[in-house]
């Protein structure tokens, strides 16, 4: 009888398990290849862009507000230049419409950070854009993209020890589609992190 019930119970317990793993989020998409290959992919800034973080929020706002380009398929890129940039590209998962960074997506910011502790790349300093898919007002996926791209820098200084004059953060919202045939597909709330000059 007691053997019975230990099996019952191991068996409740495996199931309980089971259930919870399922119910974990997916893990967040590192992006592809070795921690040679990312150091390889932000490395060789020939020219430093003249960047104007406020100037370009101020930017996105006029054009959010006087509705140009309503239709996002048509929406050129707000910033192409950033493009140009030795660049990574990583999905950094978030709580439903808020800035909290979940925990799947810890372990591919740790390795961005490694990255970053990379001696050829310790003197330079690296922008973090944000982005959202379409969906829902522009002028709220912009402020969610900007406290989102403000987030992940939060946790690369705070929990990653990443120095803050290394790190800055714009969010673009959705004026800059990865994606612009399918506005609304997940790859358009991928990050980019950005090499955009020498500290």
């Amino acid at each position: 009888m007691r053997r019975g019930c230990n099996s019952r119970r191991h068996v409740g317990l495996l199931v309980v398990a089971l259930l919870g793993f399922a119910a974990l989020p997916a893990q967040a998409q590192a992006p592809a290849g070795s921690s040679e290959e990312w150091v390889t992919r932000l490395s060789g800034l020939e020219t430093e862009p003249e960047l104007d973080l406020a100037g370009l929020r101020q930017q996105l706002t006029n054009r959010i507000k006087s509705r140009t380009d309503p239709v996002p398929a048509k929406r050129p890129a707000a910033a192409p230049e950033l493009l140009k940039l030795p660049n990574l590209v990583a999905e950094i998962q978030f709580d439903a419409d808020a800035a909290v960074v979940l925990p799947a997506s810890y372990r591919v910011l740790g390795r961005i950070a490694d990255t970053l502790y990379h001696p050829s790349l310790l003197g330079y300093k690296f922008l973090i854009v944000g982005r959202t898919p379409s969906g829902g007002r522009r002028d709220h996926n912009l402020t969610l993209s900007q406290r989102r791209a403000d987030a992940v820098r939060d946790v690369l200084v705070n929990t990653f020890k990443l120095s803050p004059k290394r790190l800055l953060a714009v969010g673009l919202g959705e004026e800059q589609l990865l994606d612009r045939a399918q506005p609304n597909a997940p790859v358009n709330g991928q990050f980019h992190l950005i090499t955009v000059g020498e500290i």
